[in-house]
Order: C-alpha cells, then structure tokens, then sequence
C-alpha cells in the first residue's frame, strides 16, 4: 500500500511538474497581462462550471470589465486570450499573415474538413482566390430571384398563423428558408426544406448544428473521446448525420460535373441547372467545378468541403441575424412603420412582384436596421486565431501557442464608440462617422469579421436579410407578442427561445 502511495505521489509531482513546464514561457512573457488566477493542471477550467449556453456573454462582459480590454485564461493547458480593443483587433484581423483559425473551430473539422473557414496557408489563398468571383455582381443578381422565390414560399407558410393574436415563433420557418435559398446557390439543387422539412439531408444538416452547439458549450464535450462516451446517443445521430450530408454533397457534384462535362462536350456556354427549362442559372459549385489550382481541377473532395462550408456558414448565421432582426422590427412600431414606407416607396404596392438587386439596394433605411441588429446580436459573437509564433501586439508581446479570441459582441456593444450600446438605435448608422460617442474606429463595427480572412458572402447576407424582410412586411405587420429572446452564446448566436411574435396581414392605406 505504501508502495502505491509513493508511485502516486511521484506520478502526481511529474504531472504538475510537466503542467509547469508546459506553460512556464508562456505565463513568464504574459507577467503583465491581468487575468484570474489558474489551478494546476485544471487553469481556469472550473470558472465555467454552471455556465449555460445564456450565461457565456454576460460572463465574458463581466471579466472584460474586471480585468480589461485584453485578459488571459487557462483552460486544461490552453491558452486563450479575450480581446476587445479595436486597435489591437486590427492588427491580427488586417494580418495576412495571422489566419489560422483557433482551436474551437476543430469541432467542426469533420463536417467541413479543410475549406475556405478551416484552411490556411497557401491552400486558403488559393480557396479565396477561386471562391470569390462567385459574388459578383451579375451572380448576385441571379441569386436575387432564388432570395425572393424562397421569401414567397415563407410568406405563405407563415400565413395560417397570421391571425393578429396568436404567438408564432418563427426562427423554425426562417431556418428551412434559409437551408432552401444556400442549397440552390450552393448546390444548384433544390431540396424543398419549407415544403418537406422531414426530407433526410434538411433533418440532417439541422441534427449537426444543434449538437456543434451544445458541444460549444460543454468543453469535455468537445473532446472527441468523451463525446463518444458521454453523449452517445448525441454522437450516433451526429457521425450518422455528417456521413448522410457528405454522401448527398457528393452525389450531387457527381451529378453536376457530368451535366457540365455534356454541356461543354456540346460547345454550349450555358450553365447547368437543376430544373428544366429553367433560366440558366451559376451556383457556387459550378464556379467550383470549373476552376483549376496549379492548372489542376478541384478534385470532389475539395469541392465538397467548400459547399459543405457554404451550407454551415450560409444556413445558420442567416437564421440567427434574420431571427434576431425580426424580433427587433416586432417590438419596435416607428422603425416598423419607417421600414414600410421605404418599402411601399422603392418596391411599390404590388407585393408580388418581384425585387431586384437594383430594388434592395435602394432599401437605404432598412440597411441601418440590418446594421443595428447585426451590432446588438451579431450572428458569430466571437472569432479566434492562433498564434505559431510569438506576436507583438501594439507593443505587448503575445507568446506563440496562444489561442486569441476577438470578443465581436462585446465590441460592438462599447459605449466608447456607440451611444447607449444597449439599445435599438437604426439612425446610427445614418452617420458613418459615428453616433455621438468617439469617432467610429475602422475595426469597432465588424459582425462579419475585417480583413483578408473576413466574410467572403457578407454580401450575399445582407441581400437575402433585405429580400427576406422586404417580402415579409409587404404581408404582415409584426406585434410585440410572446417572449423576450433570450440570447445564447453558441459558434453562432442563437436565441434559447426562438423568435416569437404576433402576425397580422398587413393593409395598404
């Protein structure tokens, strides 16, 4: 027994020895860097036990204000360091040098793989080269008739709940439009998520996001291992339903490559489409298919990880910014009313008629009140990086091994640069120098990151925010009815309650 007792005394001194090992340069460079104070072994781990997925913002903000714009955690032997300061942020964000993601993005490596969010080095600048041609202007403009094609379908489903007195949550509908308008872009294929939610890839795609989610929150869960052991149940359904999504991703480039490879054969220009008759139409996988990296085609796996990634980045941030807008536009009648008349003015009465990119453009107001929900509950609350070699930043040395975390919801909420950071104020962003605090620094307004690595489809967002709104107020007057959202800090922002509200159909004086 003694014996036992001695091996682990010395076991147990070995590993505190190598944990101090392990973090001694790194603790040493970060002296002068407030944070709480680490265990051995376990860091900061434990200040997150009891934390539920609502209570992450608030605790971030209450750490920011005790120990600044810039504080350092342990969790196990990672390092992370939160950072808010505008001026700091900018030189890691303007970098081109500093783009590998941090550690929280490894959840979602089996899903996505190494595209466009999760690649870096050459492989993401080769990615980014090819990819962004796909939001021109004259693409954009098709995607347009595909936006507000799929708002129709919504406005219809919404309808047997607009009565003026029941509540309607609407972040379920707003989430299979989404799936429907990024599976068409994307993929160049309709997979009628408002009209057949239970068909297999739409239950699919919604099974992963959910669990990535609660696998955010949980950090033993997201260690694979565990996650297996702990949550099995979780980890069947979300291993089974990442397999789904890969094998119908590759079945439709398959599919997509030999129509091209017979449309090209024919000498014909003309895209392929997914309907018949159809107008010709240029999805993201067809710009995939066509392009070389090295004078080499992208083989199926690489095409398959960036609509993969277009599928997470397009389907659940769109939900979270419309859901969350929405909401803001329910309990707020002036801006409600402003936005209807900007609407009636640019679009006309005919609420069938359809928009066009020209129309959206000119929707002036609504772009500020797309800006303001975007600042009060942006859809990606945080980004990180991380460090392979030690950083100055502004003067303060940053050790390699670090993962830095850019604290979004935090900045866009600084009474520093926005007056009365807490409220709905959409006329703050009719000045561009500012809104009565200091003048707007360049990084302290960025919901879809700044910089080479920021959101490649920031405008196709903004777009099918403006098409989805549009077309939803042309038909219904929203009410302040139901609950609160109770915003939830997750890879992406979701509220724990959805979107509730009152519909009423709407009436042209």
């Amino acid at each position: 027994m003694s014996l036992l007792i001695e091996l682990t005394i010395i076991l147990t001194g070995l590993i505190l020895l190598w944990d101090y090992l392990l973090k001694k340069r790194r603790n040493e460079i970060l002296r002068y860097m407030p944070g709480p104070k680490a265990l051995p072994l376990v860091g900061n781990a434990l200040m997150y036990r009891g934390k539920g997925p609502e209570d992450i913002m608030s605790f971030i903000i209450a750490n920011r204000n005790k120990y600044g714009p810039l504080y350092r955690v342990w969790v196990l032997n990672q390092l992370a360091i939160f950072s808010s300061d505008p001026a700091d942020v900018e030189v890691i964000l303007s970098s081109s040098q500093h783009i590998k993601k941090n550690n929280l993005y490894d959840l979602l490596h089996i899903w996505l793989g190494t595209g466009l969010l999760m690649s870096t080095g050459r492989k993401w600048h080769a990615r980014r080269k090819i990819i962004t041609p796909t939001f021109h202007f004259k693409i954009l403009e098709q995607f347009v008739e595909i936006f507000d094609q799929q708002s129709a379908v919504l406005v219809e489903k919404l309808n047997r709940h607009a009565d003026g007195k029941s509540v309607v949550n609407v972040s379920p509908f707003i989430c299979l439009m989404a799936l429907d308008v990024i599976a068409e872009t994307a993929m160049g294929t309709k997979v009628n998520a408002q009209m057949n939610p239970q068909f297999p890839y739409v239950r699919a795609v919604n099974t992963v996001t959910n669990i990535l989610a609660k696998r955010f929150i949980n950090i033993w869960q997201r260690i694979d291992i565990i996650f297996r052991l702990v949550a099995r149940k979780d980890a069947q359904e979300f291993y089974s339903s990442i397999k789904l999504m890969h094998e119908f991703t590759e079945r439709i480039i398959i599919d997509r490559r030999s129509a091209l490879e017979e449309t090209l054969a024919n000498n014909s220009t003309a895209s392929v489409d997914a309907d018949v008759g159809a107008k010709p139409r240029m999805a993201l996988l067809d710009v995939l298919l066509q392009s070389t990296i090295d004078g080499q085609p992208l083989s199926n796996e690489d095409i398959r990880e960036e609509v993969d990634t277009f599928m997470f980045e397009g389907h659940d941030t769109t939900t979270s910014a419309l859901s969350f807008c929405l909401h803001l536009i329910s309990r707020h009648a002036e801006v409600q009313a402003k936005l209807f008349d900007e609407i009636r003015h640019v679009l006309g009465d005919d609420r069938e008629r359809p928009v066009s990119l020209r129309g959206l453009g000119e929707l002036k107001y609504m772009e500020c009140v797309i800006k303001e929900s975007l600042r009060l509950y942006p859809p990606v609350p945080i980004i990180g990086r991380n460090f392979e070699e030690d950083v100055n930043l502004n003067g303060k040395l940053i050790p390699a091994g670090t993962n830095y975390t850019v604290g979004i919801y935090v900045m866009l909420r600084d009474s520093k640069y926005f007056t009365d950071p807490d409220a709905f104020r959409p006329e703050r962003f009719l000045n561009e120098s500012g809104d009565g605090g200091e003048k707007m620094h360049a990084y302290s307004y960025i919901p879809f990151s700044a910089g080479p690595r920021n959101c490649i489809g920031q405008k196709f967002a903004i777009l099918e925010m403006k098409s989805t709104i549009s077309k939803i107020l042309r038909y219904y007057e929203l009410l302040p009815f139901g609950e609160k959202m109770r915003p939830s800090m997750s890879i992406v922002m979701r509220s724990q309650n959805g979107s509730e509200m009152g519909l009423k159909p709407r009436v042209y004086k």
